[in-house]
């Protein structure tokens, strides 16, 4: 409880630290013209907070049977690429860019030394209680609007994405895959030449394939460089 609660705050204030240094900035003088074509490589990380636990599943926990692995919250960390598609949104927006993202994220949730299913239920040789971790790899694709074109200072949304995402351990049914969708929104400010600095929160909604709730939300910081 100690640790999910200090990874809880470390992300608020991280956020908020964003947050302030944005909204102190927003009105400063344009971008420089080393900001390149507009495409960006980043960088990010920060906290992740599943809707519901694993606890009481086989891989999970042998079904509680020396206590439960049941954290849902954790951090995360990725990067991806954002690719300009229009920088005028197809003509409907001046100053408004459409770029496509491409973003590739880690979800570590919990962990606990419980019950080994695969000793417990085929009888191989081995410690029975060993350290179990929840994670959670997610890749997407998603088009993503940025506003204010010229201004060192950038909000963004995006409307809806596509995501593919890989359990650990697997469920019940021994399933591990999942397919859904995203929407998100941030900002990013131009710190020194083709260098920024963000803050994006998102929810992520699953199809749950697997038979287990993955639907989670996140929100943290990013560095990013255009290039």
């Amino acid at each position: 409880m100690q640790v999910r609660t200090v990874v809880r705050s470390i992300g608020v204030w991280c956020v908020g630290v964003a947050i302030v240094g944005g909204l102190a900035v927003s009105g400063v003088s344009p971008v420089s013209a080393e900001e390149g074509t507009g495409n960006m490589v980043f960088f990010k990380g920060g906290f992740m907070n599943l809707n519901q636990d694993r606890a009481g599943q086989t891989f999970a926990d042998t079904g509680g049977a020396s206590g439960v692995n049941g954290g849902n919250a954790g951090w995360y960390a990725g990067a991806g690429l954002d690719l300009v598609m229009s920088k005028n949104a197809w003509g409907a927006m001046d100053k408004t860019w459409v770029v496509g993202e491409i973003g590739l994220q880690f979800n570590r949730i919990n962990s606990a030394t419980v019950t080994n299913a695969a000793t417990a239920l085929s009888g191989l040789n081995g410690p029975a209680n060993q350290t179990v971790q929840l994670t959670m790899m997610t890749i997407n694709v998603a088009p993503k609007i940025k506003f204010m074109e010229g201004s060192a200072f950038r909000p963004w949304v995006i409307p809806i994405g596509l995501d593919f995402h890989v359990i650990s351990p697997p469920s019940n049914q021994t399933q591990y895959l999942d397919l859904g969708l995203q929407f998100g929104g941030g900002f990013e400010f131009q710190v020194w030449k083709a260098f920024v600095l963000g803050v994006d929160a998102r929810y992520h909604l699953t199809a749950r394939m697997t038979n287990t709730n993955n639907d989670y939300f996140q929100v943290g910081p990013y560095v990013g460089i255009s290039f």
